[in-house]
């Protein structure tokens, strides 16, 4: 069994037990569960179900792992001869959640 699920602006894939990166949940720290109700597609022994946009009453739960920052990403604008230089760095935030059940 595995379903898309869509979270932070993005889908994923996933099956039971899947450890995946995702945005930032607001109110979840480490070592709760975190529930997913945006899904999209889920496939049962062959029984494919796709919402629209999202199926009703099936929800994909999971157990965040860690929660930390990425690696920073220098953005840095430049005009050659005009003296323009803008220099800002950016670290997102993540979490790393396991797939516990897929609840059909």
């Amino acid at each position: 069994m595995y379903a898309v699920i869509e979270t932070g602006g993005k889908q994923y894939l996933l099956e039971n037990g899947d450890l995946f990166d995702h945005e930032l949940v607001e109110g979840i720290e480490a070592g709760e569960t975190v529930s997913f109700d945006k899904v999209l597609l889920i496939v049962d022994e062959g029984e494919v179900r796709v919402g629209t946009p999202y199926l009703e009453g099936v929800k994909v739960t999971g157990e965040v792992r860690e929660q930390g920052r990425g690696d920073k990403v220098i953005v840095y604008k430049y005009k050659s001869k005009k003296g323009y230089r803008r220099k800002q760095g950016h670290r997102q935030s993540y979490m790393k959640t396991k797939i516990t059940a897929i609840e059909a």
